[in-house]
């Protein structure tokens, strides 16, 4: 998918659904029943969709199904499910998310099949439609409504020969889904779930479950720290990979400089380096100009270190908000000196913070520790 750029005029609710994605899944249902009114249902969703915006549009394709599917949910179930095309190919490993323009059919099952009478076969069918694009978020109205039943056939799919399927038992339970609403069970249930998932071939399942205890360590963090080192004695995982989920789980921890998750990564918490010569360049800077800032870290033994650097940006009230930025990772050996720089564009319209005036703070962050501060004025 690609990204959008400012100014490009890019609209990814554009290229996601427009008038040649409807048509394709209308020609889907058509080719399954030759009395599906392809014609109708395209010319009809594409009369209000170009003002909606993307989740809107979502909604409004599966509200415009409803009038040309069968009334009764049990036969329109089984409508979706012989319009869906191939599964998506199982030779992937990574990055398949799948077609958006099924995601309607997840709204769909959500708006029509949420009574506990028709559970079984809704389950069925987003396990179905999961195969050619994730139903996390279908699946979430779900464990919300019935979540007895629902994590006991997700304890069935964590085992799954599908790997989308696998995947969906770590992302539709995931905390804090981007995009989506919350769950209403506790915050460590898919524990057990992960336990299994953990151990998956497929890093399409092991990023989702690094991401799940991503999410876990913002409220729970020794949680999440007791069941890496669990997995790392289970051994059940390659180690290369565990290494990988690990510091993929741990990246808030790590940016926070928690001590304990910097341990279970490799890094010491007391590094035995000498940090010289810290110096920032740009002593006073406007949006959109770039600090530039220097220093030196001699090695008093051989370590490995998580080199970030943190700015206190100062907020419209005069209070600061700190935000934290990689450098770089290495191996020092004792007696060993490197001499890093670095280069910060403030950019005057970021997306995660605002620039205002004032004294603003840079900080040497080295395996979660301080290790020198200096300042820059934004005029």
């Amino acid at each position: 998918m690609a990204t959008p750029q400012k100014g490009t005029g890019f609209s990814l609710k554009d290229q996601l659904f427009n008038v040649d994605r409807v048509s394709y899944l209308a020609s889907c249902f058509h080719a399954a029943d030759a009395r599906f009114d392809a014609a109708g249902f395209v010319a009809e969703t594409m009369k209000d969709l170009k003002k909606l915006e993307l989740k809107e549009r979502i909604v409004h394709i599966a509200s415009t199904l409803e009038r040309y599917l069968a009334a009764d949910y049990k036969v329109a179930a089984k409508q979706i499910a012989a319009a869906l095309p191939p599964p998506l190919d199982p030779t992937k490993r990574d990055n398949d998310f799948g077609d958006f323009i099924f995601a309607p059919l997840g709204e769909y099952v959500v708006r029509n099949g949420l009574e506990k009478r028709h559970l079984k076969l809704s389950l069925k069918t987003i396990k179905a439609i999961t195969q050619r694009f994730s139903m996390e978020d279908a699946i979430r109205a779900f464990i919300n409504t019935h979540p007895s039943e629902t994590l006991r056939t997700l304890e069935k799919w964590s085992t799954d020969g599908n790997y989308h399927v696998r995947r969906l038992v770590s992302e539709g339970t995931r905390p804090r889904l981007p995009w989506s609403g919350r769950l209403s069970i506790d915050t460590t249930t898919a524990i057990p779930l992960l336990n299994t998932l953990h151990a998956d071939p497929t890093r399409y399942v092991t990023r989702s479950v690094s991401n799940h205890l991503n999410d876990i360590a913002k409220t729970h963090p020794d949680l999440v720290l007791e069941t890496l080192k669990q997995w790392q004695q289970l051994s059940q995982q390659d180690a290369t990979e565990l290494q990988w989920m690990c510091k993929h789980a741990l990246r808030t921890l790590v940016k926070q400089g928690d001590r304990k998750a910097l341990a279970l990564l490799g890094f010491s918490p007391s590094p035995k380096i000498t940090v010289t010569d810290f110096a920032i360049h740009t002593p006073q800077v406007r949006p959109g100009d770039a600090i530039e800032f220097t220093f030196e870290i001699t090695g008093r033994k051989n370590e490995s270190l998580l080199i970030d650097y943190v700015i206190d940006f100062v907020k419209a009230n005069g209070s600061t908000s700190p935000k934290v930025h990689k450098i770089k990772q290495l191996r020092i050996k004792k007696g060993e000196t490197v001499s890093l720089k670095k280069r910060h564009v403030l950019r005057d319209a970021a997306t995660t913070y605002s620039l205002y005036p004032g004294i603003h703070h840079v900080t040497l962050q080295i395996n979660g520790g301080s290790f020198g501060t200096q300042s820059f004025d934004l005029q």
